[in-house]
């Protein structure tokens, strides 16, 4: 676990709170049955309030992952419902789960350059460029790009989840989508904090995203450590 910090993009406390424990269910991290450490350690070690925490716990046994038997404490329910904020968000740390977190670096309303595939509508659209961490640790830039025709969106409405964004200020939910793997070098706009340098090969997701139309609204191409971080696609 990490202590969860609080930024003008971020999603509330206890929400990081329960995507936190709800990627670690995924990974296997936390196994059915185990037993969470008691509130009072377990709101400390993440640098909460025990309030804070029993949102989450509460958000969590909603879904059916999180049972709180009287007297004996919370004990983690593998099975329940596992949509997550992030739950299109296929990095994990090299031990797995993670809280994704990302930190804009720019945005610009521009138009779509020549190298990227067909998606959208219109000749413009708002580029997004991010640095992504989970937990605390850095593992990746990335360069999403939305069809202009599908909404505008700009830095000071945007949150961590762009899906969430989406949703939020435009109306639009993502519904499917689809990565190509591979790898690439790293861009030369990445920042000195990102320990691969420009030119470097690393892991490359290519996604074209979805909505509730034939043609897809949205591309994104994320440079990943591996070193660092894992792409993981789970087949249920």
């Amino acid at each position: 676990m990490t202590t969860q910090k609080q930024s003008p993009q971020s999603l509330p406390i206890y929400v990081q709170i329960a995507e936190l424990l709800t990627r670690d269910i995924i990974s296997g991290r936390l196994i059915d049955g185990e037993r969470l450490p008691p509130e009072r350690d377990m709101a400390a070690e993440l640098g909460v309030s025990v309030g804070t925490l029993r949102k989450a716990l509460r958000d969590m046994g909603e879904k059916g992952l999180v049972q709180s038997v009287q007297g004996s404490g919370n004990y983690i329910r593998a099975g329940g419902d596992t949509g997550t904020v992030y739950a299109m968000f296929r990095l994990e740390l090299l031990e797995g789960g993670g809280l994704p977190r990302a930190q804009v670096l720019s945005v610009d309303l521009m138009g779509k350059p020549a190298d990227l595939p067909d998606f959208g509508s219109a000749v413009r659209g708002t580029r997004i460029r991010r640095l992504r961490s989970l937990n605390d640790t850095i593992i990746a830039v990335e360069e999403i790009w939305l069809d202009a025709d599908a909404g505008i969106v700009s830095e000071a409405t945007m949150s961590e989840s762009l899906y969430a964004t989406y949703r939020k200020e435009l109306g639009l939910w993502i519904q499917r989508a689809e990565d190509r793997v591979s790898l690439g070098a790293v861009p030369d706009w990445a920042p000195d904090v990102y320990a691969p340098r420009p030119g470097d090969t690393v892991g490359y997701v290519e996604r074209l995203s979805w909505a509730d139309a034939a043609a897809p609204i949205e591309f994104s191409r994320t440079w990943y450590d591996p070193a660092r971080a894992v792409y993981v696609q789970r087949m249920k």
